[in-house]
């Protein structure tokens, strides 16, 4: 049971590499786009293998009705992020209309983004506008080498040294939370293991849990991407899951009857009771807490996996 989307025409009307893997695409919809608050995404149906699915991407900015993406070419992609790499302008696409689950406040008394990779096409947009609304920014960006950091010169045009640019080393989170005001807010992207020390970090500090905010992409875990062997015992099912696949699309594609919403681990809606373990749970969500997943009572199927081995599972009612 996936999310209700209003789907419509649009055309490529450009693309442009920021970085070796990151390519900016302009996408002009049919519907009307007009105003696109920070943290806003857009969705694209795109034929993956023999059907098709959704993938989600940041926004980075809307000009003139054309909506503006970046899309991360992943060596371990699902098909979604090469599909939109072989693409040239005049491309026919089917996209949404513009969606924010990660909205940007505006009533703070400060504010600190912190972005890792790909994470920095919503917080580019948000930090954009937090200097546009003269309100006090601070933008941390860790990168792996310095030609990653898409949109770093046309952020540091406008922010200057409120811009920090980390390459090949941690980000100094506990300092630049120490700094931030009491009534600061902390927004934060970027891969799971980022995430996880941002929570920790903040929560050393005492700081307010409602001032923390974050999305992730859902790509991203403790462990390389391998393929696994899932059994579900109610079913009678055992089925491998190609690294190329996620959990939740090679489940159904096998027939088991899913409920799922966000598709990045957020929700929690996908999940289902671990049975067995022959192997290590790469637990990629964010939705259960690390206690919870130092349980491996559940996952979320569609983010987590496992590091090689077999994962026996149980559907419950589903089944």
């Amino acid at each position: 049971m996936a999310e209700l989307i209003e789907w419509g025409s649009a055309t490529l009307r450009g693309v442009r590499d920021v970085t070796a893997d990151i390519r900016l695409l302009e996408i002009e919809p049919a519907m009307p786009v007009r105003a696109v608050a920070p943290g806003s995404h857009l969705s694209l149906l795109l034929p993956i293998g023999a059907g098709s699915d959704v993938r989600s991407y940041s926004i980075v900015s809307v000009a003139e009705g054309t909506v503006r993406i970046a899309v991360k070419l992943l060596p371990e992609s699902r098909g979604g992020s090469a599909y939109l790499w072989s693409l040239a302008p005049g491309a026919r696409l089917t996209v949404s209309r513009p969606r924010n689950h990660f909205p940007l406040g505006r009533s703070a008394e400060d504010y600190l983004l912190v972005a890792g990779g790909i994470g920095i096409t919503p917080i580019h947009g948000m930090a954009l506008a937090l200097a546009e609304a003269r309100l006090p920014v601070r933008v941390l960006y860790g990168v792996r080498n310095q030609a990653d950091a898409a949109f770093a010169d046309e952020m540091r045009a406008v922010l200057g040294e409120q811009l920090v640019v980390s390459a090949g080393a941690p980000l100094d989170l506990e300092a630049a939370i120490a700094a931030l005001k009491p009534g600061g807010e902390m927004y934060v992207c970027g891969p799971i293991g980022m995430l996880e020390a941002a929570k920790r970090a903040w929560k050393a500090r005492g700081r307010p849990v409602a001032k923390l905010r974050f999305e992730t992409f859902g790509s991203s875990g403790r462990y390389a991407t391998e393929a696994f062997t899932v059994a579900i015992p109610r079913l009678g099912i055992q089925l491998e899951v190609p690294r190329t696949t996620s959990l939740l699309d090679a489940l159904e594609g096998a027939g088991v009857p899913m409920i799922y919403h966000c598709r990045r681990g957020e929700c929690g809606l996908c999940a289902l009771q671990i049975v067995g373990v022959e192997g290590v749970v790469d637990h990629r969500d964010v939705f259960f807490t690390e206690t919870e997943k130092e349980e491996n009572a559940k996952l979320c199927t569609c983010v987590s996996r496992l590091a090689g081995g077999v994962l026996t599972l149980d559907v419950g009612s589903r089944g």
